[in-house]
């Protein structure tokens, strides 16, 4: 952690690249984790980490240290999963889904694979309907396994406001997944 503020310090005061880019490795691969798991593309996934550490740096200026900036990015990779669910280029490529670039290794994988990012994308579109705390809450618990007590220091919610609030996320996600499933029967 002093290590951290001192990079930080570093790159607010010297720009320094090396110091930006320590900080950069040390939390690479949780970003890219945690925006793998809710896009299942790695390409995706890349670009929108690299945004979120360009944003960083952008706007490492108005860190200010009372929250860990551990949590910092977490709160622009959220609003950068917002910003991309939200876009016009992932609307159209919904409705395109160009599969030339899917390496299919079996059928039986190929499927598998594709039934999931399916299935993670239905409820991605529907958690984007969501307000954005609420998805924010949501997205820290599943993707980023937050505690109920680290997600209410992060949010400055109460632990039990936070539980009610992914508990109804969650209830409500269920509801508008089954009637999603029983309108695209009938469809």
């Amino acid at each position: 952690m002093k290590q951290e503020l001192k990079w930080i310090k570093a790159i607010k005061k010297r720009s320094s690249e090396s110091a930006a880019n320590q900080l950069i490795a040390k939390y690479y691969k949780e970003m890219y984790g945690f925006i793998y798991k809710q896009t299942i593309d790695q390409e995706l996934a890349k670009d929108i980490t690299q945004e979120i550490f360009i944003s960083a740096l952008k706007t490492i200026h108005l860190f200010n240290g009372k929250a860990s900036f551990r949590t910092w990015l977490y709160k622009i990779a959220n609003s950068r999963l917002i910003d991309y669910y939200r876009s016009k280029s992932y609307k159209q490529s919904q409705k395109t889904d160009v599969m030339d670039e899917v390496e299919i290794r079996t059928e039986e994988s190929f499927t598998i694979k594709l039934e999931q990012k399916e299935e993670v994308d239905q409820v991605l579109q529907i958690l984007a309907q969501f307000d954005q705390q609420n998805q924010y809450i949501l997205r820290l618990k599943i993707f980023g396994e937050y505690t109920f007590a680290e997600i209410a220091e992060i949010t400055n919610l109460t632990e039990s406001t936070v539980k009610t609030k992914y508990y109804a996320t969650i209830r409500k996600l269920k509801q508008l997944l089954k009637e999603g499933a029983f309108h695209a029967k009938f469809k």
